[in-house]
């Protein structure tokens, strides 16, 4: 059973389209795929409406949150989209996406990058605007030679050249408005150094007493010792391990699957749940 926990849609930053991801993920083999584009649920409709027969589909969410001046992402599962406290919050951060947005172009071109609010909306798509697309801008304009490259202290890694924070939710609020909602949280790639300063051990120590259900440690930007280490502080935490892709199609280089979750913490989480469930695909469009 293959099990991809952390996938993003043109809903958000993917380049894949909704339905598009669905039949990516069943050409790859993946039994069950998460849809969890960042701080929106808009593309859930289109990917129920396409999943196909054999491939179960979780919904979800990657939320916004900062802790002691950290920047982390936050994976949400199978909570009611529609309760009305995690609702607002996620619209707030969401909201807050747009100015920030002109406010880094500005920086870019101080920094004579001829960006503009055209490119990157174009780029976007009608996606939730973030750093990814300010990222893809700078690799059509020839600035870094690919995504990864642009978020490094000399553009949009946190405290960098070009960066500017956004509003972002306390993770301990966070994870009390999941639960509220009825949904499970996995702190995503909780080591990944490149995109800045990387989460604290107290910090998820913190975040575990408040609830967190999980870690994500096998991911793209997590080496085989990180793994180790993440894997012994789960278990010292009493924490889920998760594996998963981060797929954004074409705008990076990960394949679906490239790294997978354990049918039973898959079985854990659908457990834990109670604002919705994994839908079993039945022949989508």
């Amino acid at each position: 059973m293959r099990i991809d926990l952390h996938c993003h849609s043109a809903a958000s930053d993917g380049t894949d389209t909704p339905a598009g991801l669905m039949r990516a993920a069943a050409g790859a083999g993946l039994d069950v795929v998460a849809l969890t584009d960042h701080d929106t649920t808009r593309g859930y409709a289109e990917a129920l409406a396409a999943l196909p027969e054999g491939l179960t589909l979780v919904t979800g969410a990657e939320l916004s949150c900062r802790i002691d001046g950290v920047s982390l992402h936050l994976l949400a599962y199978l909570f009611d989209p529609e309760e009305p406290a995690l609702l607002a919050e996620r619209e707030l951060v969401r909201d807050d996406r747009v100015p920030r947005a002109h406010a880094m172009i500005a920086k870019l071109n101080a920094l004579g990058v001829p960006v503009t609010w055209e490119q990157v909306e174009r780029i976007a798509a009608g996606g939730t605007v973030g750093r990814p697309h300010l990222a893809s801008a700078l690799v059509e304009l020839g600035v870094v030679p690919t995504v990864s490259d642009a978020f490094t202290p000399a553009w949009l890694a946190d405290g960098g050249r070009a960066h500017v924070d956004k509003h972002e939710t306390d993770p301990l609020e966070a994870i009390r408005l999941v639960k509220g909602a009825g949904g499970v949280t996995v702190l995503a790639h909780p080591a990944a150094a490149k995109r800045g300063h990387t989460v604290p051990p107290e910090a998820i120590a913190a975040m575990a007493a408040a609830g967190l259900d999980g870690l994500e440690a096998d991911h793209a930007e997590h080496d085989q010792d990180t793994r180790t280490r993440l894997r012994g502080l789960a278990g010292d935490l009493d924490l889920l391990v998760t594996g998963s892709s981060d797929y954004h199609g074409t705008r990076k280089t990960i394949a679906l699957g490239e790294n997978t979750t354990d049918p039973e913490v898959y079985g854990e989480i659908i457990r834990r749940a109670t604002g919705a469930f994994p839908v079993p695909g039945t022949g989508g469009a």
